[in-house]
């Protein structure tokens, strides 16, 4: 119950690499580590983003990941924060002469963009904290208007 709660009231992350070398999903996974602990700010990292209130996407759209994209942003919950991480998420990269599609933006919104080859760890939990307040209000007025809807059918 106390797990719960603390859930739904934390910044759940999902991590999407739509394409490119893995340097930006190395510096997102060493935000886990010790040293770093994204988790003492309460962001969870997940796989699912059916759970997730922010989505970090690294690299650049391949042709293949342009579709995948679009479904695993509509399938994010409200909420739906978008953070690109890194140059090829921002602009192609060193693949933009390559068979991409293009940056992120151009599949799906974007809130939060951090340049990079790759980005720090720091900059990383940086970005997310910072983003975090209005994911955290937003998520919060989600609840308690669905608590409310919730009392007005137990009433009828």
């Amino acid at each position: 119950m106390i797990k719960d709660f603390v859930r739904k009231r934390s910044i759940n992350v999902c991590l999407v690499n739509t394409g490119g070398c893995n340097g930006c999903d190395i510096e997102v996974v060493s935000c886990l580590a010790p040293k770093y602990d994204i988790e003492q700010y309460g962001i969870y990292v997940h796989n699912n983003p059916r759970e997730a209130d922010v989505l970090v996407v690294t690299g650049p759209v391949t042709g293949a990941w342009e579709k995948r994209l679009l479904e695993i942003y509509e399938k994010t919950p409200e909420p739906k924060i978008v953070i690109a991480v890194g140059a090829c998420a921002l602009s192609g990269g060193i693949f933009k002469e390559g068979h991409i599609h293009g940056p992120v933006d151009s599949v799906i919104p974007v809130d939060a963009k951090l340049p990079g080859c790759p980005p720090r760890p720091s900059e990383i939990i940086s970005a997310v904290v910072a983003i975090a307040p209005d994911a955290l209000a937003a998520k919060e007025k989600l609840l308690n208007q669905k608590l409310k809807e919730e009392k007005n059918k137990a009433k009828v």
